[in-house]
């Protein structure tokens, strides 16, 4: 699989931090976007499109920035992997909404 191209979403957090883990997230985050990668964040996965081999390094410098403080980390990984296709992380989406759209359209919902 290597060089294949993927969505990945994740989610990466100190456990025993406390209350909040905004600053650390927030870090993993910054990370991520620096990397260049297409990516998106929502209120609980962050989604980084890439090849294997270029996403990787980045979901291990999160974590590693998550858990600079000597804190145990959770890491939460899932990868769609699908060789051949790019731009995903926008495509899947669209072809829901475009779904969703039809159907409204069908039934007289807008």
């Amino acid at each position: 699989m290597m060089g294949a191209m993927a969505v990945f979403a994740f989610s990466v957090a100190p456990l025993g931090a406390g209350e909040s883990v905004a600053d650390s997230v927030a870090e993993a985050v910054r990370i991520v976007r620096e990397s260049g990668l297409p990516n998106r964040t929502s209120a609980m996965f962050t989604e980084i499109e890439g090849e294997w081999d270029e996403v990787m390094p980045v979901i291990k410098a999160a974590t590693d920035a998550v858990g600079r403080d000597g804190h145990r980390v959770s890491l939460v990984l899932k990868a769609d992997i699908r060789p051949g296709f790019t731009g995903q992380l926008d495509a899947k989406v669209a072809r829901v909404e475009e779904r969703l759209a039809a159907e409204a359209e069908e039934t007289g919902h807008s």
